[in-house]
């Protein structure tokens, strides 16, 4: 199946996971940046809340592949043509951690590409996938399935820059750090202690918000990006780039540590 060229004004971009979250706010960036956009999620928002001009909803399991093709079937017939992909879906069921990391995060990835190119002939359009830090960093409050899945995500996007890139498709990643998201911001910036620590480790001296992760996003799924492709632009501030042991040594000095044991 061809993708549908219809006639359009406004350049048309898929949010994958667009319903909450940093996904939600690249829905409201991207139609303020003049797109049309065409959300996918397993849990659509409700009717009443459908407020956004230019953006229209579907519904669609990223691990059961007809369910997926069907979905975008039918956003290829409404609205024709996709020039930007953006994937900011996450594993967040009950089930085993390891299979619902993977299966959401690389296997729905790479089905949703494989759909587009093969059966849309997907061509000259930007995909942006929304990793983390963790890809290659350790938080060892999460579990090894998120980590895998994430630097899994990253070849993801090396591997399709290569492949797709004759086809004038360009793919890239948006690595976010810590950063201060709707849902919990309040809760956050009422931990004073908790605020005073990001802004002493961060080099940029303060917490990041989702806004500024949507930004790299936007910017990579426009054309303001379209000579890079296969990068992974990393969005937290400058943190990863601090040695563990220096930033040690400057949270507790030696001199310090040595008097505070002696006794």
């Amino acid at each position: 199946m061809v993708q549908s060229r219809q006639p359009r004004s406004k350049p048309h971009a898929l949010v994958v996971g667009g319903t909450r979250g940093a996904g939600r706010l690249a829905v409201r960036r991207l139609v303020a940046d003049g797109y049309r956009v065409s959300v996918l999620a397993r849990n659509p928002p409700a009717q009443t809340k459908q407020k956004l001009r230019n953006v229209r909803y579907w519904q669609a399991d990223l691990g059961n592949h007809a369910s997926l093709a069907q979905a975008l079937t039918s956003i290829n017939e409404a609205r024709g043509a996709l020039d930007s992909i953006a994937f900011f879906q996450r594993f967040r069921g009950t089930s085993e951690a390891w299979h619902g990391e993977i299966e959401t995060s690389l296997t729905g990835t790479r089905s949703l590409i494989e759909i587009l190119v093969g059966q849309f002939n997907l061509r000259n359009a930007a995909i942006v996938i929304v990793s983390s830090v963790n890809a290659s960093l350790i938080s060892k409050h999460l579990p090894l399935g998120y980590h895998v899945a994430k630097a899994g995500l990253n070849q993801i996007v090396r591997y399709y820059a290569v492949a797709l890139g004759a086809r004038g498709i360009r793919v890239n990643s948006v690595s976010p750090g810590t950063f201060l998201k709707e849902e919990s911001r309040e809760v956050v910036l009422s931990n004073r202690k908790l605020v005073a620590l990001y802004q002493r480790i961060i080099p940029l001296g303060r917490i990041g918000t989702a806004d500024e992760v949507t930004d790299a996003v936007t910017f990579l799924a426009s054309t303001r990006s379209s000579f890079i492709t296969g990068q992974d632009l990393v969005v937290d501030g400058g943190l990863s780039l601090v040695f563990q042991e220096a930033l040690a040594r400057e949270l507790v000095p030696i001199g310090t540590a040595s008097r505070s044991t002696k006794k």
